[in-house]
This record gives C-alpha cells, sequence and structure tokens, in this order.
C-alpha cells in the first residue's frame, strides 16, 4: 500500500488528507500535529466565525508570489470550494464584500466537520508530533520511524504567537528550497505614541492610507485606536504595506466632505456656537476627546472661546481632519499577525505544488510564499493548494 505522510493538521493540511484520500482510496495517510488537537488556528479564525472564502477571487487580492496563487485557485474555484464543504455538511452564507462563512457562524464547527470526514476516511492522526527532521532514501521518505512515498509540507506559517510555526521553512531548506523573508500580514501597526495614546479606546469611520515609495492604498472602515498604534479592518488590509520602505500612514476622518465643504461647515460652526469654549467645538459632530486632540495638534488653546479661531487655524483643522498623519514605527509583530508574508519560492514547485527538487515532496497554503488581503482569501488559498497537492500525490502514485 502507497503512504503519504502530512505534516500539519492546519487549514491546508487537514483538507490535503480528505481530497488526497479521496482521489486515492487506497493509499495510507497520516497527519502528524504538533498541537494536542487538529484546527487550532483554523478554530479562532475570523473572531470564531471563519471567513472561509471569498466569492471574488481575484489575482489583485493576493500578494508575493501572486500569478503561481491565481492559476492554483482557477483550479478549484470557489463553486468547487462551496461543493467540497457542502459534501462535508457544511453550508455556506455570503455577506458584505463578498465575504463567505459558515452558516453556522461558527469556526470551531468546520473544524469538526473536517475532523468527522478525516474519522470517516480512516485517516490517521498523530496529535503532539513534532517532526523536525525528515529523511530521503531511495524515493522514499523516513520520519517518525517509518517509510513514506509523498510528504506534505503543511505546517502553516509565523503568525499567530504559539499557533504560529517555522518548522515548515526549516524542513523545506534541508531540501533545499529558498524561502522568501519572512514578515507579518494583516496585522496591527505601531505608531508613535504621543497623539494615539491620548485617543486610545476610540473607534471611527475613516479612510486610511498607507503611502510608499512606489504606491499609494487607501481602505475604509472602522480605526481603533490603541495605545500602541492603529487597528481595525482598514488598518489590518493596509498593514502589509506598511513593511516597505518609508511607507507613511493618514487618515480622512471626515471622508464625506470635500477640503471646501469642510471649511464652511465649520465657519457656519463657529458662527452657531461662537461663544462655546473650544474644548466643545466638535461635541456632537465627532468624538470630542478626537476633536480636542485634533485642536492640540494644530496649536488651538482649547479654553478659548470658538469665536477666537482665525481663518488660520481652521485651514489647518481642517488639513488635519483630512490628513492625520501618523509615523509608522513597526507592525504589532508575528505574535498578533493573523497571516505571514513570504515563504517558499513557488517557482521551485510545479503547478501540483510537487518540489521540482525532491520528486513526491509537496507544500502547501500559509508555508508558500503566497498570501491574501482580509476576506476570507488566505483560507481559500489553503483549500485551492490543498486539492493541487491531492491531484499530484495521485499522478505520482
Amino acid at each position: 500500500m502507497k503512504s503519504v505522510a502530512i505534516i500539519g493538521a492546519g487549514a491546508s493540511g487537514i483538507a490535503t488528507a480528505i481530497l488526497t484520500k479521496r482521489a486515492t482510496p487506497d493509499t495510507h495517510i497520516e497527519i502528524f500535529e504538533a498541537n494536542d488537537r487538529v484546527g487550532k488556528k483554523l478554530a479562532v479564525t475570523g473572531n470564531g466565525r471563519c471567513n472561509i472564502s471569498n466569492t471574488c477571487l481575484d489575482k489583485s487580492r493576493y500578494h508575493g508570489d501572486s500569478l503561481f496563487a491565481k492559476k492554483v485557485i482557477d483550479a478549484f474555484d470557489f463553486d468547487m470550494q462551496k461543493a467540497f464543504f457542502e459534501s462535508i455538511g457544511v453550508p455556506f452564507v455570503i455577506e458584505s464584500d463578498n465575504k463567505v462563512y459558515p452558516m453556522s457562524l461558527q469556526a470551531a464547527s468546520v473544524v469538526d466537520a473536517l475532523r468527522f470526514e478525516v474519522a470517516k476516511l480512516n485517516i490517521e492522526t498523530s496529535l503532539a508530533k513534532q517532526i523536525d527532521k525528515i529523511d530521503r532514501i531511495n524515493d522514499k521518505f523516513y520520519l517518525d520511524n517509518r517509510e513514506f512515498d509523498c510528504v506534505v509540507i503543511a505546517t502553516g506559517g509565523k503568525a499567530g504567537g504559539k499557533l504560529g510555526s517555522e518548522s515548515g521553512y526549516k524542513l523545506l531548506k534541508r531540501f533545499g528550497h529558498k524561502i522568501e523573508p519572512l514578515f507579518p500580514a494583516i496585522v496591527q501597526l505601531k505608531t508613535d505614541l504621543d497623539v494615539v495614546r491620548q485617543l486610545k479606546g476610540i473607534k471611527i469611520n475613516a479612510v486610511a492610507t498607507i503611502s510608499s515609495v512606489n504606491e499609494k492604498m487607501s481602505e475604509y472602515g472602522e480605526v481603533l485606536f490603541c495605545d500602541y498604534g492603529l487597528s481595525g479592518p482598514p488598518i489590518l488590509q493596509l498593514s502589509r504595506k506598511a513593511s516597505e520602505q518609508n511607507a507613511k500612514l493618514s487618515l480622512d476622518l471626515m471622508y464625506n466632505y470635500s477640503k471646501k465643504d469642510l471649511i464652511t461647515l465649520l465657519n457656519n460652526r463657529k458662527q452657531l456656537l461662537k461663544e462655546r469654549q473650544l474644548s466643545e467645538f466638535f461635541t456632537g459632530m465627532i468624538n470630542k476627546r478626537l476633536g480636542q486632540v485634533i485642536l492640540k495638534c494644530c496649536g488651538v488653546d482649547i479654553n478659548k472661546q470658538t469665536l477666537e479661531l482665525t481663518d488660520k487655524q481652521l485651514e489647518k483643522i481642517v488639513a488635519t481632519i483630512k490628513d492625520f498623519k501618523f509615523n509608522i514605527t513597526s507592525t504589532n509583530g508575528f505574535e498578533n499577525a493573523q497571516v505571514t508574508a513570504g515563504g517558499a519560492q513557488t517557482s521551485q514547485f510545479f503547478d501540483n505544488l510537487m518540489s521540482k527538487k525532491v520528486k513526491g515532496l509537496f507544500a502547501c497554503g500559509e508555508v508558500l510564499n503566497v498570501d491574501g488581503d482580509c476576506g476570507g482569501f488566505n483560507l481559500a488559498f489553503a483549500w485551492a493548494s490543498a486539492y493541487a497537492v491531492s491531484n499530484g500525490i495521485k499522478d505520482y502514485l
């Protein structure tokens, strides 16, 4: 009987096991997982709701080796992913921005459904089993004192603190694979602290823009001020750009007003509230504490009366509201990142994700140099890469 070892019981590893067993029923498949249970990282994705895929899996939503990612996904597109999960009892629901969730809205139920299918197919799972060494002799692989015909590296990436791992990169390196530099993506940003600490806990809908030497990218959504910097969906979405040299972050706090319209609005407000103290100038319009910080950043004495505001000060206030600048000092690190950017160069793998260097060696998921935006894109690649591997193993065996 032919045998396959899968290193890692995360999203791509479990899916690979199931799809491979379906494609080659007579093959013995064993999953080796370093944690004490399968799918620990998957169980907490999407704030516990599991943003399982996206209906619009466009190349522009992938980074690293994005062309390779799109090729893999085209072979196991959204409809095929939907059919796969329906086959294990997980129907989909589609929410805003084409985001797809399990109908249960429970990530743990997705893990359970995958786990039940693994058991149904008699796929062996070895838990609390860290694999740090794989030998290859005469076209066979040896690990955990056993022999296998194929090995799949599905260990995931470095992101996620204790749930992250670098073991897959190390295993691939030992077989001669090159690893692109790793850095955290979909992560909060650290900034200069003087302003954000005054605003800690405030949430505001804004357009966030990150500018680098090469390009400018913007995202709209709820921004959260933290004692270390900024968080919220638009910040996470843009965080990959923060790794680029001299990247700058700006918030448009009143995106639905032009500068001209905002000048008119604030001038009218000045006349209406001329006897109000400036510390209360923005009360009822934007968050009071945020308004006070904006005024202070503009050098305005908030203890004076509104009628004392000059035209020059109003122009500076408007400029700050429309372009509230922050210096990015770093990200919040792999410990808090949802995804690892960088990884094994895909040019060293065939389209079926078998290594061009070592026959019978495969890799899938986050260990590869592919990372997607927020919105289900990374899990979509996990499922698609698992499908590619299952076909590759079938052909190889």
